[in-house]
């Protein structure tokens, strides 16, 4: 796709920045990274009126440029080098119509680096019911620029905003405010001279965070440090001054521009509801009922398109076996490839209620608040206000939940953060889970109302949670983190939540979770068949010999009894059954087979790989004609020694408690060491939550044997 114009959209957090993103790109984007960084980059592209095509880059949302965290340095980086592959010929900030003083300090300093600006004026229908008006031509006459009001909750104003894009040149913007030379007129002159730049701000911005800049040398580093030495160059007090001044210069130009008839009730509302909802009592109390209708709803909502989908990959597994012509090529497809698949599209309907929730609570405000309630409890254990979002966040994924500990200032808390987020539930034990709930605990209701299956479900996520408290807790006194740290955030008002982006986010994530799971869960099945169907060719001779001697005795009901005996011990003899039996002694008082031995080792790729490896060992096990569901499969296996069945509720429940506390997520270490620069904390974290996670499962199933 021919890109004629690169666009970067700005803005404050909580201005509604992403909806507009989406609403200009809808599924046409990708997620990347910066270039040598580790930031999410999410690119988008949508076509102009006049025929050229955008693309669009979201940069991390920011109240000024001068940045708090990793993240926020990203737009100083972006709108500083015009090298830098995602530079804009165009920013589009986004502002908020409800609070256009304080968005308009961040539009102020953009204009002063002179880059093209468009101003996108959100939420204007918001500001009309809190009786703010704004006078767009007279603001858009003072500012020089284009300004279109938009309200991208309600999708109005976006045709006229890229038709401002459309009509805007390439000439530079600048606001004629604040006397930026001023304020440190020697250091901006060395400067000046020193890169050959014409622009003061741009001058002043280097002056302050030049280490951020990566297209400056060591030299050049050296040099800005020497300016700032020589003239005395104090960073904190300049930019206060910097801030004062000009949010005096947009006081002058906001003047005559708003009109506030509703100031003393315009937050009157959230106000009320926040008397309850942040409650030090009854806020716990409705945070654990709303989590509880989430994990009761994960049950109840999923089960009918569960069943149709277990049905269909039952009927094509049936149908697969019935016509495709008999060969290894047509049992890898079926009882490797297929097995394996239906797996992970079996949880589709969980995951999207999973992330339909998150993504309302997020829409509304409402998780704001509980990031407020959590902040009271968790700096009791030794972790910052901060560390509410990333451990929140992990309910989804811990990966970008321990990339979002960047905005974590204090390094002990970050990395405390760092290392109890994983332990957090997230999407990836949900299969898991709710597998393993079925086979063990009745689908009844409870007081006529509780589903008891969502009531377990919900329990395991609290012993997540609770452990990665006290895990916390522990780690404060080993990395003795004295230092105190402060949880500073706007609280949004409650909105509607905009339903297309919730649908969009159930889409999305949904999606992302069978192809990047899926990707593994294919590669894993291959093998796994490969190892399931074959193994040392005398121990296969023998058993050919054995069951052939047998056959030739037996009627034809018979023989259809010993082709399963066959299977099961073709199995436990291949490399498959030979790995899992090397370790069994390991695993043995946990309550674990061979068989789990397997999954065990193949999900320590990725925690889904569980369900598709069962679906694959139980397919390849049960020969051609079981078709069997995966769940139906697991509950009638029985353990040869005893008679028994092997997913005994302290079986299940020990294995559940493996898969709380266990690391099993390549990606999950990969990204510790790119957030920590060194292999010492992935290797701590991975030792320490595996000795967790085999320590409670040991306790939980000799306990309940």
């Amino acid at each position: 796709m021919a890109k004629d114009l690169k666009i970067a959209l700005v803005g404050n957090p909580n201005t509604g920045k992403s909806t507009l993103f989406n609403l200009l790109t809808g599924l046409n984007q990708k997620i990347g990274n910066f270039p040598g960084i580790t930031v999410d980059k999410k690119v988008g592209y949508c076509k102009l009126p006049d025929g050229r095509n955008a693309e669009i880059t979201d940069l991390p949302g920011t109240y000024s440029l001068y940045p708090k965290s990793k993240d926020e340095s990203i737009v100083f980086q972006v709108l500083a080098d015009k090298n830098n592959s995602s530079y804009p010929d165009i920013v589009v900030l986004v502002a908020d119509a409800t609070n256009l003083r304080r968005n308009l300090l961040l539009y102020s300093q953009v204009a002063d680096l002179q880059v093209p600006v468009v101003l996108a004026l959100n939420m204007t229908d918001l500001a009309q019911k809190e009786g703010i008006n704004v006078n767009v031509d007279l603001l858009s006459k003072r500012l020089g620029i284009q300004i279109v009001a938009i309200s991208a909750r309600s999708n109005k104003g976006l045709t006229e905003l890229k038709q401002a894009i459309s009509n805007t040149t390439k000439i530079a913007t600048q606001l004629k405010g604040t006397d930026v030379l001023a304020l440190a007129p020697e250091a901006i002159q060395k400067v000046k001279a020193k890169i050959g730049t014409e622009n003061d701000y741009f001058a002043l911005q280097v002056l302050h965070q030049h280490y951020n800049l990566d297209h400056f040398s060591e030299v050049d580093h050296a040099g800005f440090d020497q300016i700032k030495k020589a003239t005395d160059f104090e960073t904190s007090k300049l930019q206060t001054e910097e801030t004062v001044a000009r949010y005096r210069d947009l006081g002058k130009i906001l003047t005559g521009v708003i009109e506030d008839t509703g100031a003393a009730k315009k937050f009157a509302f959230s106000d009320k509801i926040d008397s309850v909802l942040t409650n030090r009592f009854w806020g716990l109390i409705i945070f654990m009922g709303l989590l509880f209708f989430l994990f009761n709803a994960i049950f109840s909502w999923s089960a009918y398109p569960m069943e149709m989908i277990e049905f269909i990959f039952a009927k094509l597994q049936e149908l697969g076996h019935e016509y495709l012509p008999a060969g290894q090529l047509s049992d890898l497809l079926l009882d490797g490839v297929l097995a394996g698949l239906g797996g992970i599209v079996v949880f589709i309907p969980q995951i999207a209620i999973l992330f339909a929730f998150i993504s309302i609570l997020e829409d509304t405000g409402y998780m704001a608040r509980v990031t407020f309630m959590m902040d009271r409890i968790m700096r009791k254990f030794g972790l910052s206000g901060k560390s509410v979002v990333p451990m929140i966040g992990s309910l989804a994924c811990a990966v970008p939940s321990i990339m979002s500990a960047r905005n974590i200032e204090n390094w002990k808390d970050r990395i405390i953060t760092i290392m109890v987020a994983p332990l957090v539930s997230c999407s990836a034990r949900l299969p898991v889970y709710t597998l393993l709930i079925s086979l063990v605990v009745p689908e009844k209701m409870v007081w006529g109302f509780i589903n008891l299956q969502g009531l377990t479900l919900m329990g395991m996520y609290l012993i997540s949670i609770v452990a990665a408290i006290l895990v916390a807790f522990v780690m404060k006194f080993i990395l003795k983190a004295k230092e105190k740290s402060y949880f500073i955030m706007e609280m949004p008002v409650y909105r509607m939540p905009r339903w297309g982006n919730v649908l969009f986010t159930m889409y999305d994530k949904s999606k992302t979770f069978v192809f990047e799971a899926g990707k593994v869960i294919i590669a894993i099945s291959i093998v796994l068949w490969v190892m399931a169907t074959y193994g040392p060719s005398e121990r296969f001779a023998e058993i050919d010999k054995k069951y052939a001697a047998i056959e030739a005795q037996k009627d034809s009901v018979q023989i259809s009894t010993l082709e399963r005996d066959k299977s099961a011990e073709r199995l436990e003899n291949s490399y498959a059954g030979i790995l899992g039996h090397a370790i069994e002694p390991a695993i043995r008082p946990l309550g674990f087979d061979w068989k789990i031995g397997i999954a065990l080792i193949t999900s320590f790729a990725a925690r889904e790989a569980f369900v598709g490896t069962m679906a694959t060992i139980y397919s390849v096990e049960g020969g051609d004609e079981n078709v069997m569901q995966i769940r139906d499969s697991m509950r009638l296996a029985k353990n040869p020694e005893t008679g028994l069945p092997v997913f005994t509720f302290a079986t299940a429940f020990s294995l559940m408690l493996f898969y709380a506390f266990a690391m099993q997520c390549m990606s999950t270490v990969a990204v510790v060491f790119r957030e920590t620069k060194s292999w010492k904390w992935p290797m701590i974290q991975l030792t320490y939550m595996t000795v967790m996670a085999y320590v409670a499962s040991l306790i939980a199933y000799q306990f309940l044997k």
